[in-house]
C-alpha cells in the first residue's frame, strides 16, 4: 500500500507541477480572469491539497517520522531535508496556493485577480521546486524521476 501512495504521491508531483505552470503562464499572458482560469486555478489548488494528504500519509504510513532525532537533524542534511525542509516547504507552498486562490476568489478587478496568482502561485511554485527531492540532488539518487 505505501508503495502505491508513493507512486501516487510521486505522479501528482508533475501533474501539480504541470498545472501550476500553466496556471502561472495564463495569468502572466492574459488581461482578463475567465471562468476557465479560476477552474484551472481551483484544480491546481486541489490537487495541491491531495498532495498534501497523500504526503502526510505516507509521513506516518512508513514511519519516518519515528527515524528522526531532532538533536541531530540539523547536522545530517538528508535528515534535515525530511524532517525540516521538504515537510514545511510544502506545507507553505501549499499555504500561498490557497492563500492565493481565497484573494482571486476576493477580488473584484481582473488585474488583482491576476495578480494574485502572478504572486502567490510563482512564490509556491519555487519553494516547491526547491523542497522535491530531485535525483540530481546529493543523497536523492535513489529516488529517481518517478
Amino acid at each position: 500500500m505505501t508503495t502505491g501512495f508513493s507512486h501516487l504521491h510521486s505522479l501528482l508531483r508533475w501533474i501539480l507541477l504541470l498545472l501550476l505552470v500553466i496556471t502561472i503562464i495564463k495569468a502572466f499572458t492574459s488581461k482578463n480572469y475567465s471562468a476557465g482560469d479560476k477552474k484551472l486555478a481551483l484544480f491546481t489548488m486541489i490537487a495541491a491539497h491531495v498532495q498534501l494528504l497523500l504526503g502526510f500519509s505516507l509521513y506516518f504510513m512508513k514511519g519516518i517520522y519515528k527515524f528522526f532525532q531532532m538533536e541531530g537533524a540539523m547536522s545530517n542534511s538528508f535528515q534535515r531535508f525530511w524532517m525540516i525542509e521538504h515537510l514545511f516547504g510544502m506545507l507553505v507552498a501549499i499555504i500561498l496556493i490557497t492563500v492565493g486562490y481565497s484573494k482571486v476568489k476576493k477580488a473584484s478587478d481582473e488585474a488583482g485577480k491576476n495578480k494574485s496568482i502572478k504572486v502567490f502561485y510563482t512564490i509556491a511554485l519555487i519553494i516547491i521546486l526547491l523542497t522535491i527531492p530531485w535525483p540530481f540532488k546529493e543523497g536523492f539518487a535513489a529516488y529517481g524521476w518517478f
